[in-house]
């Protein structure tokens, strides 16, 4: 059922990044087919809108300014609404119209109207983290927070999509910043990875916990805690860490070798011109660690799991099978930071260029690691039927791992990775729907079914989807009794090149769309809120 329309000669794709206005107020959209009447709550996404400030551009994709959109279902009817959210980082270039806060691969510089003594000045007041929470949106307790990769979550309301107020996590656990992936129980617990650097330099990757709905009504944040600690494979640098893996009894953290090289990172905020970009670099020698750590109680597992190098952006699942813990990932081959193909201009240029660029990347695979808890020498130490991936024992006491491809296409990505999360995260599981990047632009959705290793794909000409979102039918059996929900653009269409798509999520058979008159800039996560 794969098939691909593979070309865009037209650069349509070009219009997802550029810079939108926010709304007043909710548009009306025009709805084409029946939406279930089940289905009524809010799809909330996240994405950069804002792709200059003044004459000064952002350069990489992870650089816009937090643009919150929202589409509201109720009665069939269905409303669009965005807003900017007003973060420090937003309200501050407004203010000055000029990028005041170092983005993600965009510097800022120091007000060139002050003299040369402030200016010098600047430079020695420390590193000015970003809060420019782009990536997704999570509740803790009954709040949302809109979020990014620092210490910094933003606390939105996602009726008016307003802005309320700042978090700095910092305040509340020892870390340097926290992931945009966390786990989240159903009781509303909720789990996160992220890097700490502590004292002398040791380097941890910390997984912090925050409560569920406190009975008192307090913020559950202020009851966070430090679990457990990781170590660091490498003293000086941490691995960048997008996203980890959680099942019923364990943690599952993937430490790549792209690295934060910490001396440049810290002395970066004093070399003119630096961003955050600037202080990666690749380990080509140290390949892929596997950590584990058990949940309750917290404890970090001394096994040593290693493979060759790849880059991991997200998790899609992980369970426990009688005795082993099965991850599947969406990988990327090879050490080069797959980010370094992510800037804007890369993004902006005529289909060739793109595909050119993107021969020369990492190329996706999404496979499955099976790691073994119980040991012994030698020998493959994986005794699932299902599996082709293996284990093995080395003399040096570290067990290396071997993958199960469950798919592979040349250039052709499964990524943006989505599940029934509430029914199946953490557990034995059999499908996986995800975004199709074609040389990096989004083109497709795509379903796998990871036992099988079937797919099913929507596609349309000349349009542009999100990550599907997986809603399930009210008291349904089925794994995949549902719809998923993508925000998808058509930028050449006559009238309303933005709309909500809603998809069967069995087959993905087109179920209704919701078509509004703006185009709609590119967007990364989000959830569904009933």
């Amino acid at each position: 059922k794969f098939t691909c329309c593979s070309f865009h000669p037209a650069g349509g794709y070009k219009k997802l990044f550029e810079t939108c206005e926010e709304l007043n107020e909710p548009i009306s959209a025009v709805v084409v087919g029946v939406i279930p009447a089940w289905l009524s709550g809010s799809l909330l996404r996240l994405g950069p809108g804002m792709f200059e400030v003044g004459a000064e551009p952002f350069y990489h994709l992870f650089d816009g300014q937090a643009l919150m959109h929202k589409f509201d279902l109720k009665n069939g009817h269905v409303t669009y609404h965005r807003k900017f959210i007003k973060t420090d980082a937003y309200v501050r270039a407004m203010t000055e119209k000029r990028v005041v806060i170092t983005e993600f691969g965009t510097a800022a510089y120091p007000d060139p109207c002050k003299n040369i003594f402030s200016r010098f000045f600047t430079y020695f007041k420390g590193i000015e983290v970003t809060d420019n929470c782009l990536v997704n949106v999570y509740p803790v307790g009954e709040d949302f927070y809109a979020c990014t990769e620092t210490n910094y979550i933003t606390k939105v309301d996602p009726d008016t999509l307003e802005t309320v107020k700042r978090v700095d996590l910092c305040d509340y656990l020892s870390i340097n910043g926290v992931t945009a992936h966390p786990h989240i129980e159903s009781d509303g617990t909720v789990y996160n990875i992220g890097n700490c650097f502590g004292k002398n330099m040791s380097l941890a990757y910390n997984i912090v916990k925050i409560p569920s709905t406190q009975k008192d009504k307090s913020d559950p944040i202020a009851k966070s805690e430090v679990l457990v600690q990781l170590p660091s494979s490498e003293r000086f640098k941490p691995s960048y860490v997008h996203s980890f893996g959680m099942t019923e009894n364990y943690f599952v953290f993937v430490e790549t070798p792209v690295k934060i090289n910490l001396l440049k990172f810290l002395t970066a905020w004093s070399i003119w011109g630096t961003n955050y970009m600037d202080c990666f670099q690749s380990n080509e020698t140290i390949g892929t660690w596997f950590h584990l750590a058990t949940k309750d109680p917290a404890v970090y597992i001394e096994h040593k799991f290693r493979t060759s190098a790849f880059n991991l952006f997200h998790h899609i699942n992980s369970y426990e099978d009688d005795g082993f813990i099965v991850v599947d990932l969406c990988t990327w081959k090879g050490h080069e930071f797959v980010y370094n193909y992510l800037y804007l201009a890369n993004l902006r240029e005529n289909w060739e260029e793109v595909k050119a660029a993107a021969m020369r990347a990492p190329q996706p695979e999404v496979r499955r690691y099976v790691l073994p808890m119980d040991e012994a020498q030698g020998k493959n130490l994986i005794s699932l039927q299902y599996t082709t991936a293996t284990a093995v024992m080395r003399s040096d006491g570290t067990i290396w791992l071997e993958p199960e491809v469950l798919f592979s296409g040349p250039r052709q990505a499964f990524e943006f990775p989505q599940i029934n999360y509430s029914k199946f995260s953490g557990k034995n599981y059999s499908y996986a729907y995800g975004l199709g990047l074609n040389h990096f632009i989004p083109d497709r959705i795509c379903k796998l079914n990871v036992k099988t290793k079937e797919t099913w794909v929507w596609q349309e000409q000349d349009s542009y989807p999100s990550e599907p979102i997986f809603v399930q039918t009210p008291n349904s059996v089925e794994e995949d009794d549902g719809v998923l929900l993508s925000i998808v653009v058509n930028p050449g269409a006559d009238q309303r090149p933005g709309f909500l798509l809603i998809l069967n999520a069995r087959d993905l058979t087109e179920v209704a769309r919701a078509e509004v008159e703006v185009i709609i800039p590119v967007t990364f996560h989000g959830m569904y809120k009933p």
